[in-house]
C-alpha cells in the first residue's frame, strides 16, 4: 500500500465485516420476510440467531438489492414501551416473477412479487388449443405485455398445468383435460417462448395442485404446518399435494400423490385411468352437476357452475343431497390419505372448499370415523385462503433461486 492510498476507518471496517458474516444469512433472511415470519428487525435477529448489528447489515443489503424496505421510524403500538423495532416490508416496486396457469377453460398470466403478492394479472378465457405451443405462446405474450406495462424487473418464470409433471425433463404426462398430447414437453416449450419474448431468468413448470399447496404453505392456510396435505378440484378432476417437514414432496420423479385415482366408489363411474369410482370422476365439478341433475352449460366453467349451484340453490333437496354425496366420497378419500400420511393439517381448494363450507361437520365426521388418526383427536381441515394459489405457487418456483442466494440470482455474486 503506498502513501496515497486511503486506509478504511474503524467504522467502515466493522460494517464490512458484519456484512461479510451476514451474507450467508441473506437467503434465510429474505425467506423469513417473504413468508411473513420476520416483520421486524428484532424478530429477524432472533430467527437468524445473529447479533442485532449483523441483522441490520443483512436487512440493509436486502434493501440495497431492491427486495425489501426497512422502516426505521415505525409507529409504536398503543400502550407499548421502548423504541419500536425497525419494520421489514416487501419493496413495493421490487422485482417480480412471471407466473402462468393453464386450465381447461383458459389461461391466466400474472406478475407476482415477494410475499406472494399479485402485482398484475391478465386472464385469457379462450378455448384451449390442442397444440401446447400455441397456448403457451399466448400466455407468454400476455405476461410480456404485463412486464412492459409495469416496467418491473423479472427474476424468472413459472408455469402451472393440470397434469402430473415429470422431472427432470418437465413433461406433462397426462394433460387429459387440456387435450394436449401425453408427454408434452411443457417446460421446454414454455422456456422457448420466454426466450423468444426476451424475458430474463430461469423457467420452471409444475402441477397446479402441487403449486397451490406450496403457495398456501408459505402464505395461506397451510402456514405453520409441518406435514400438510392439500386436496383440490379445479375445473376438472381432483389433485393432491403434500408438504413434508416444510418442503413440497414430489417423489422421485415429480409424480407423487396422484390422489385423483383413489377409489371411493367401486361401482362408480369409469375413470380415464382404467379403474372405476376414482375421486377424479366422483368428486369433481362435473360429478357434482350430474349428481344434482343439472346439465352443464357452455357459458361458464364447470367449476363456476358447481360453485354457483351450491351458493344459490343449496336449499334445493336435490342440490343438498348431491353435496352430501360428494362430501361423503371426498371424506372417504381423505380418511385413506390420513391413515397413510398422518398429516397435521388438511387444506381444501376449489369445489372441495365449497363442500367444506357447506357442511364442515359432516366432512370432518366422515374423516374422523374412517381414519385411525382421526379417531385419536382429529386432523384440522381448513379451506385454502389464497386467490389464484396455483399462480402464486408457480411464482414461488421462480423466486426460489433468489431465496436461495439473492446476490447470485440478481447478478451481484
Amino acid at each position: 500500500m503506498n502513501g496515497n492510498e486511503a486506509h478504511p476507518v474503524a467504522g467502515e471496517t466493522s460494517t464490512r465485516n458484519r456484512l461479510e458474516r451476514g451474507r450467508g444469512a441473506l437467503g434465510p433472511a429474505l425467506e423469513l420476510v417473504h413468508t411473513g415470519r420476520a416483520p421486524t428487525r428484532a424478530v429477524l435477529t432472533a430467527e437468524l440467531g445473529v447479533t442485532r448489528a449483523t441483522a441490520g447489515a443483512v436487512a440493509a443489503e436486502l434493501e440495497a438489492l431492491g427486495l425489501i424496505r426497512v422502516d426505521v421510524r415505525p409507529t409504536a403500538a398503543t400502550g407499548s414501551q421502548g423504541r419500536p423495532s425497525h419494520r421489514l416490508e416487501i419493496a413495493e416496486q421490487g422485482p417480480v416473477a412471471l407466473a402462468a396457469q393453464v386450465h381447461a377453460d383458459g389461461f391466466r398470466a400474472a406478475l407476482v412479487g415477494l410475499g406472494g403478492r399479485i402485482v398484475a394479472t391478465a386472464p385469457g378465457c379462450e378455448i384451449i388449443d390442442p397444440d401446447p405451443a400455441k397456448v403457451l405462446g399466448s400466455v407468454v405474450e400476455a405476461g410480456a405485455r404485463l412486464l412492459r406495462e409495469t416496467g418491473r424487473r423479472c427474476v424468472g418464470s413459472g408455469l402451472a398445468v393440470p397434469s402430473a409433471v415429470a422431472e427432470p425433463d418437465g413433461t406433462a404426462l397426462n394433460p387429459l383435460h387440456l387435450a394436449w398430447p401425453p408427454g408434452s414437453p411443457v417446460r421446454e416449450i414454455f422456456a422457448a417462448k420466454i426466450r423468444e419474448a426476451g424475458i430474463p431468468g430461469p423457467v420452471f413448470a409444475g402441477n397446479d395442485v402441487n403449486l397451490a399447496a406450496l403457495a398456501e404453505h408459505r402464505h395461506g392456510a397451510g402456514r405453520g404446518a409441518r406435514d400438510l396435505l392439500c386436496v383440490a378440484t379445479g375445473h376438472r378432476g381432483v389433485g393432491g399435494a403434500l408438504v413434508l417437514d416444510g418442503r413440497l414432496h414430489t417423489g422421485s420423479s415429480g409424480l407423487a400423490l396422484e390422489v385423483g385415482h383413489l377409489t371411493v366408489n367401486p361401482e362408480g363411474r369409469p375413470c380415464h385411468c382404467g379403474s372405476r369410482g376414482c375421486l377424479d370422476v366422483e368428486a369433481d365439478p362435473l360429478a357434482f352437476l350430474n349428481a344434482a341433475g343439472r346439465t352443464p352449460g357452455p357459458e361458464v366453467s364447470l367449476l363456476q357452475q358447481a360453485l354457483d349451484l351450491i351458493r344459490t340453490q343449496y336449499a334445493d333437496p336435490t342440490v343438498r343431497m348431491a353435496t352430501e354425496a360428494l362430501i361423503d366420497r371426498l371424506g372417504l378419500g381423505l380418511a385413506g390419505l390420513v391413515n397413510i400420511l398422518n398429516p397435521d393439517r388438511i387444506i381444501l381448494g376449489g369445489l372441495h372448499r365449497a363442500l367444506l363450507d357447506a357442511d364442515p361437520e359432516r366432512l370432518r365426521a366422515v374423516v374422523a370415523d374412517r381414519s385411525l388418526w382421526g379417531r385419536s383427536g382429529g386432523v384440522p381441515i381448513l379451506a385454502c385462503t389464497l386467490d389464484h394459489n396455483s399462480l402464486v405457487g408457480a411464482a414461488e418456483l421462480a423466486w426460489q433461486p433468489v431465496l436461495d442466494d439473492p446476490l447470485a440470482a440478481l447478478g451481484h455474486g
